[in-house]
């Protein structure tokens, strides 16, 4: 049997073969979104994996927006949270990241590096206001 699209798409990624796996995701986005219906789960998978493909060439507000679009679409998929926390790390946005880290944990209590991302952002979060008070 054939493997999925999203199968084919998701070894790309795992091979780094970065441009055919965004190629891939995108057909599926598209093919769900215009002709057939799909699981939200999978497009949401799409959108999550396409993000990270985004993040990866530091198209960081591209990523987020694939990231919140796989959120919108699987709101219990936690690997989005995770990942548009990280990109908010990145840009500063500490309040942001701290959401997005602690509904990580909502969801998924065991998730270690969602845990060490949410400490890393409080910490600095509480460093930059500290440097920006003078203290």
């Amino acid at each position: 049997m054939e493997p999925s699209l999203l199968q084919r798409a998701n070894e790309e990624l795992g091979r780094r073969h970065l441009d055919v796996a965004e190629e891939l995701y995108g057909e599926i986005i598209d093919s769900c979104t215009h002709k057939s219906k799909c699981r939200s789960e999978d497009l949401a998978t799409a959108y999550n994996n396409r993000g990270q493909i985004k993040y990866f060439r530091v198209d960081f507000y591209e990523a987020m927006d694939d990231y919140t679009e796989a959120i919108r679409l699987s709101p219990n998929f936690e690997v989005p949270y995770y990942n548009r926390g990280l990109v908010q790390y990145r840009l500063g946005f500490f309040d942001e990241a701290i959401k997005d880290f602690q509904k990580v944990l909502t969801l998924n209590p065991q998730f270690e590096d969602a845990k060490i991302s949410l400490r890393q952002s409080i910490l600095d979060k509480e460093e930059r206001r500290e440097r920006l008070s003078g203290i």
